[in-house]
């Protein structure tokens, strides 16, 4: 599979990456079995970037993924995690008066998470990273969802990830949020090697091209693009099929099922031209999958091996949907 470099450091990702939320629990328990049988057929279809964060099923995902890699040659493979937010140990009696979801994942109620991007909020959260997954070093380490943190962020969190980076702790560093417009002040007021950008360049959400990825272009930084499926709708568009994580609106729904009519013409799927979209920006380094499952690992490696035709990107054009 083929690899690229991020920016100007010296880590390297595949151009399809494991997405480790849902080893986390997102929304559905995962089998301890099931999980380390993901990770294991996304090695064998060549994925070596893998992507986690604290915020995973409060811990759960950074440590069955460490558990996962454990045995693998440290030095052929990337690990992504997040940091700004902090896991704080509830006590007992509030645990079990706790029940349901935990922020979206299906995980006992052990700790609370806190927002924190002061300088030593996320030293804290790296060096609780690395004890989770098992890792002296971590590749990538991303500015988690600082949306409502911005000056914070910008002021303490972004320097901090800079010292990590300079003492050899951190290979790279960045920000993953599902908008453009604080990704691309990080690309300009920063020196990041690339920024995560989830659900926002992709078959049905073009506005990264406003700005985000001139400017990454412009400035030889990388982009990994997440959220490629919409949240499913342009896996498998039909009723009920959500879109941003609700359900699609009408018209959206509309515009992926002529989508999925123009790539059937071609006889290709529309979860593969979802894939291939954004790798067809010189910006993008790699797309960010999301699987719970081996089945599911194999499908998008198998979608990326999937050729496109270019023809198949001129009918969406002279359809007035891409």
């Amino acid at each position: 599979m083929r690899r690229i470099r991020l920016g100007r450091s010296t880590v390297e990702i595949t151009e399809l990456s494991f997405g480790a939320a849902a080893i986390g629990n997102l929304f559905t328990e995962v089998g301890p079995e099931q999980a380390a049988a993901a990770v294991g057929a996304a090695w064998d279809e060549g994925v070596r970037y893998f992507d986690t964060a604290p915020h995973y099923g409060l811990g759960l995902s950074e440590r069955r993924l460490g558990e996962a890699l454990r045995d693998r040659p440290r030095g052929s493979y990337a690990v992504s995690t997040k940091a700004g937010r902090l896991l704080d140990p509830l006590p007992p009696a509030e645990t079990a008066a706790r029940n349901g979801l935990s922020e979206g994942f299906a995980v006992p109620h052990t700790h609370r998470r806190r927002w924190d991007f002061t300088a030593d909020g996320i030293r804290r959260s790296v060096e609780d990273s690395l004890g989770r997954l098992g890792l002296d070093r971590v590749d990538i380490v991303y500015l988690h969802d600082p949306d409502d943190h911005g000056e914070a962020a910008f002021r303490e969190g972004y320097p901090a990830l800079e010292k990590l980076r300079a003492e050899g702790m951190v290979g790279a560093i960045g920000a993953g949020m599902n908008q453009t417009a604080m990704l691309t002040r990080f690309l300009r007021e920063t020196d990041v090697d690339a920024v995560l950008c989830a659900g926002r360049f992709t078959l049905l959400d073009h506005s990264a091209l406003d700005t985000l990825l001139p400017e990454a272009a412009a400035r030889g930084r990388s982009v990994v693009v997440g959220g490629v499926f919409n949240s499913g709708l342009l896996a498998d568009p039909r009723p009920g099929s959500t879109y941003d994580y609700t359900a699609a609106p009408a018209a959206v729904l509309e515009r992926a099922v002529r989508m999925r009519a123009v790539t059937e013409r071609h006889g290709v799927p529309l979860r593969a031209a979802a894939l291939h979209y954004p790798l067809r920006h010189p910006a993008v380094a790699g797309v960010l999958v999301g699987t719970r499952s081996p089945d599911e690992v194999r499908d998008a490696a198998a979608q990326l091996r999937n050729p496109v035709p270019d023809a198949l990107w001129a009918d969406l054009r002279a359809e007035g949907l891409l």
